[in-house]
């Protein structure tokens, strides 16, 4: 049985994407499927800019900075929605809704835990086989660092826990298995730039003897600029090693992003293309794009 990809953290261009409608399937040539959804993403995020009120520069800065940042002290909740088309053999597509809230406690004047969960929500179709479909909750992954309250030369540090909890509601979206293992991130801020990386590896540790065994790491290289207005582009890498199949999945996400303000309420809206460049068998996507809301909660 093939792997259903699931990536919590987390191509050749052409030919054609189906897409399953009802009982009718429509292709349309990939190229112009992209352009049009680019194209709307982009639109809907100028129109909101046009109806929004815009933080001040200085706040929108300071917010930028705090959200490029993956383990800031600042209750964020993001909404990442990733979807993938052109899959495999039978040329499939894959819709992931990450929700990820991120919340931090503060342990004393030196330092804070910051909590982050990912609960995907993924529809795919042609994925396992032609005319099939399956959607659900994912498995979810929480991770908690200790992490330097105080900031000295913009360095920041994080050490601590992921746990996978087997929530998924399709079998071929998750792996029945609890799992836990170490999570690390460094990073570093000065002139609107922010660079580091985060890695975690879980083990499966518990769960259903039908379930996939777990022995994988991620890791995530990223960049981010920040001007002053708070607009920002984003790079990084999203990679997952299997140790036991010996695969890896790898994808590079381009973000362009800002910060708008609704009434009181503060939001980053972010769009780009993700590019697989790794994957494991049956699992090579052509194209994707990525888009994000994260509402903001600063003190």
């Amino acid at each position: 049985m093939k792997r259903s990809l699931i990536m919590y953290e987390n191509y050749s261009i052409g030919g054609t994407t189906k897409f399953h409608i009802g009982n009718v399937y429509m292709k349309m040539k990939f190229k112009r499927f992209i352009s049009l959804f680019l194209f709307c993403s982009l639109g809907a995020i100028s129109a909101l800019a046009q109806v929004e009120q815009k933080p001040a520069a200085n706040d929108a800065a300071e917010i930028a900075k705090k959200l490029a940042n993956p383990i800031g002290a600042m209750i964020s909740v993001p909404f990442q929605n990733n979807m993938d088309v052109g899959i495999g053999e039978f040329n499939g597509s894959r819709n992931t809704m990450n929700f990820q809230p991120i919340v931090p406690f503060e342990l004393s004047e030196k330092f804070n835990l910051i909590t982050r969960y990912i609960l995907p929500v993924i529809t795919q179709h042609d994925i396992t086989n032609e005319n099939t479909q399956q959607s659900g909750l994912a498995d979810a992954l929480v991770s908690a660092w200790i992490s330097n309250a105080k900031v000295k030369n913009g360095l920041v540090w994080g050490l601590g826990g992921a746990f996978l909890i087997p929530t998924a509601t399709n079998d071929m979206l998750g792996s029945k298995k609890f799992g836990a293992g170490p999570t690390a991130i460094l990073l570093k801020q000065a002139n609107g730039w922010t660079y580091g990386a985060l890695v975690n590896q879980v083990w499966s540790v518990a769960g259903s003897e039908e379930g996939t065994n777990v022995n994988q790491i991620f890791t995530q290289p990223f960049v981010t600029y920040n001007w002053k207005s708070g607009t920002g582009l984003t790079v990084n890498t999203e990679l997952t090693h299997y140790w036991e199949s010996s695969e890896t999945n790898a994808f590079i996400n381009i973000m362009a992003g800002g910060i708008l303000k609704f009434g009181k309420q503060l939001i980053q809206a972010q769009v780009g293309p993700r590019i697989q460049v790794a994957a494991t068998e049956g699992n090579r996507a052509d194209f994707g794009v990525r888009t994000a809301l994260i509402f903001v909660f600063p003190k």
